[in-house]
């Protein structure tokens, strides 16, 4: 373990409603905190945006926040760790470091038809990059906006503009602009990178209308990356560790052997697993990078689940059926299921193991006895069946039934969620003491780059757990359950075809 008279890290945590800073210590204990909302702006149908300015001076602000709470100096924080809502995509002139547009978020379904004309190399895109061919992922918002502001195309082959996702986007203005990259994670979610090569690939380059003087640097996940510019945080501090929100929860939950599985409860629900060396191709899922460290690469298999989390964020600021977004346990407490009642949240289409971007939300079974608890309920319950669906495709593909689920993130809090979710899926749900994990594993990156840490086993020995949540459901139960969840979501699907 490194000696000297600091041993802080500060994880910073940009996601998509909110960005934070946490402080571990050595023992990967958090020891401040401060976090600020993000506003997301939906300027039409299917269109998500963000304020880049926005992203950059919430994080200062909360960097600031913590060392305050901490009363220590910007100089008595070791190293910097980033995580990132991934995809996300902004694109900013070399020169002024100026956006010329508002960041594009991940949920964003504006290029869908984009994606569609492509959809004859959507094979080789698969197994190249080990994802589908959607709106999600960065390429084609990259395309959209050459292709929409004025001008932008011509300064792009010009090499007068750069493109980055979120983590990209921090370490430029963190490193007062000398510095463009990305880690492996985050290219590994662009659509333009090789996964097995871990290069950006030119023949995808060529086919999204990417110039290559855009593209950050690929590195590893921790090292020696960056170093904060003084004017900018007060203090020249390494930037050691940098990796996307879900591969860096996946290392906040230890889950370093091939096989273990997390699921973050977030905006969204991310579930990944542990697949080793191995990138295997999935007809329903994403093989992606897990991280690179050491020279040593793993790999994941990920499902993504677009709406989790801000299904219980649309019925307290869209609907106002309660004030804070805990309250909803105790409302749906209130009745003992859910009332024949089911919420399908296709908010913004459906992600794995669907990857429908026409299916639109919708309250099913409602009778005149449905009350507010029922909605709640349904809604609780829907993020359970979704993630349920990613798990039971995850073991077939793998042909290894998931033995545990750890799980991390805000609503990984809620007692009546995970207990459905280990009756859902039968399996023990597992929720350690820290469920900060996407930060945590931001802050174990930093602290391997910098040798605060040696190595992931001294890491996987700081993991605690909280609580275990056992399945208590019988199979009929379950089954019914499941075959009614299946009939509501045929009634989302295709609906603009």
């Amino acid at each position: 373990m490194l000696l000297g008279s600091s041993k802080y890290v500060a994880a910073f945590d940009l996601g998509t409603t909110s960005a934070r800073v946490i402080i571990f210590d050595e023992y990967g204990s958090p020891q401040a905190a401060c976090q600020r909302p993000l506003t997301q702006i939906f300027p039409k149908e299917g269109w998500v945006e963000q304020d880049p300015m926005e992203m950059f001076r919430q994080q200062l602000a909360c960097f600031k926040g913590a060392l305050s709470d901490l009363n220590i100096l910007p100089s008595d924080i070791s190293a910097i760790g980033i995580t990132n809502q991934r995809e996300t995509t902004v694109v900013w002139e070399k020169a002024t470091g100026r956006p010329i547009y508002p960041a594009i978020v991940w949920q964003d379904h504006r290029t869908t038809e984009q994606c569609e004309a492509l959809g004859a190399h959507s094979l080789m895109i698969r197994e190249r990059t080990g994802l589908k061919l959607d709106p999600y992922f960065s390429a084609t918002k990259i395309r959209w906006i050459l292709d929409h502001v004025s001008g932008a195309r011509a300064k792009a082959q010009a090499g007068e503009l750069l493109f980055g996702t979120v983590d990209s986007w921090l370490i430029w203005n963190l490193t007062g602009g000398r510095r463009h990259m990305t880690d492996i994670t985050n290219a590994s979610r662009t659509l333009l990178a090789n996964i097995r090569t871990g290069r950006w690939d030119e023949e995808l380059l060529g086919m999204f209308g990417v110039p290559v003087s855009m593209l950050p640097e690929i590195t590893p996940s921790c090292g020696a990356l960056a170093e904060s510019d003084p004017e900018v945080l007060g203090a020249c501090i390494p930037i050691s560790g940098t990796a996307g929100d879900q591969q860096s929860a996946a290392i906040g939950q230890a889950c370093f052997r091939p096989g273990m599985t997390k699921n973050t409860y977030g905006t969204g629900g991310f579930l990944l697993m542990n697949t080793g060396k191995t990138a295997p191709l999935s007809d329903h899922l994403l093989s992606t990078v897990g991280w690179e460290v050491g020279g040593d690469r793993s790999y994941a298999l990920e499902g993504s689940v677009f709406i989790a989390g801000a299904v219980v964020q649309w019925l307290k600021d869209g609907l106002g059926l309660f004030r804070t977004s805990a309250e909803i346990e105790t409302l749906a407490s209130q009745v003992q299921d859910n009332g024949e009642v089911y919420l399908v949240p296709a908010f913004v289409g459906l992600g794995a193991p669907y990857w429908d971007p026409f299916a639109r939300g919708m309250i099913i079974g409602i009778t005149r006895g449905t009350s507010r608890a029922h909605i709640a309920r349904a809604a609780l319950e829907s993020i359970a069946f979704q993630c349920n669906e990613v798990l039971q495709v995850m073991a077939a593909d793998t042909g290894a039934p998931v033995e545990e689920l750890r799980v991390d993130g805000g609503a990984a809090e809620n007692d009546l969620l995970m207990q459905f979710q280990a009756d859902l899926a039968n399996v023990p749900v597992v929720r350690p003491v820290v469920t900060e994990t996407t930060a945590l594993g931001a802050a174990y990156l930093a602290g391997l780059g910098i040798g605060l840490w040696e190595d992931f086993s001294e890491i996987e020995s700081l993991w605690r757990r909280e609580r275990i949540f056992e399945p208590k459901m019988s199979q009929d139960r379950r089954e019914y359950l499941t075959k009614q969840w299946h009939r509501a979501v045929a009634r989302t699907r295709g609906w603009e075809q």
